[in-house]
């Protein structure tokens, strides 16, 4: 059920996004991050190719912890990790459905997001490929950077983004579901620590690019149009839709 109407909610704010009106372009201001917002990032990514470098203090700790993890609980297995990605993105949609707006209209905060999703699993793609790192499990050489801990912070800068200026316990509550998902994608023994880290590291990242590329990409598609119509998700009795209000 939560799954279907968090799709519902995507694919409808992302038609929204396809015919805004004149007012939800003025929505997406251009975003200007400080300098200092990217170091975090920067830092976990740094620390997650520093492990790719050969044997070294990182890589050593990779090693132990996964010895420790599968020493304490060796027959741990949850694939709450595959949900718990997603939760961070879905509070964004049940908190706007609720009435509790963020700092974007619902069609914009879809566009940040699908930016977001495009530039996180290309990156995570991108250098599962070419670093080629086997996983802690055997299962494959596709381990760096974990794309379940990618996918969850860059879920969990996105609930900060839309909902910060209300109060931090939102993003707090993100990051907090985030490092669950790093900590599960360890205790399933499908991926070492500093492939958790660098995951969290492109996921925040992702997001803080899509929050700067997204505007100047929507004044390229929309800035001369003169469409005026909104099309946006319903939901009456059990059923979902689509209404389409304004003038052409």
């Amino acid at each position: 059920m939560y799954r279907k109407l968090f799709w519902f909610c995507l694919i409808g704010s992302y038609l929204s996004i396809i015919a805004p009106t004149r007012a939800q372009v003025k929505d997406t201001a251009a975003f200007h991050p400080k300098v200092s917002s990217f170091i975090i990032p920067a830092a976990l990514i740094g620390y997650g190719a520093v492990s790719l470098a050969g044997n070294n203090v990182i890589r050593e700790l990779d090693r132990t912890t996964k010895e420790e993890l599968q020493e304490d609980h060796p027959l741990f297995a949850s694939h709450v990790d595959d949900y718990l990605q997603f939760v961070p993105a879905v509070a964004v949609y049940g908190l706007n459905l609720a009435g509790i707006k963020g700092r974007h209209n619902l069609g914009d905060a879809t566009g940040f997001f699908l930016v977001s999703e495009v530039i996180m699993n290309g990156t995570v793609h991108v250098l599962k490929t070419i670093t080629n790192r086997e996983r802690p499990d055997h299962s494959g050489f596709n381990s760096f950077p974990s794309g379940h801990t990618a996918n969850a912070f860059a879920t969990a800068e996105f609930l900060n983004q839309e909902y910060k200026d209300l109060s931090p316990w939102y993003g707090y509550a993100g990051y907090t579901v985030a490092t669950a998902t790093g900590i599960f994608r360890m205790y399933n023994n499908r991926h070492w620590l500093s492939d958790v880290v660098a995951g969290a590291g492109f996921g925040i990242l992702s997001t803080k690019l899509a929050y700067i590329i997204y505007p100047k990409l929507k004044r390229l598609v929309v800035g001369k149009g003169n469409m005026n119509y909104n099309l946006m998700p319903t939901y009456q009795g059990n059923h979902f839709g689509f209404s389409l209000n304004g003038a052409f």
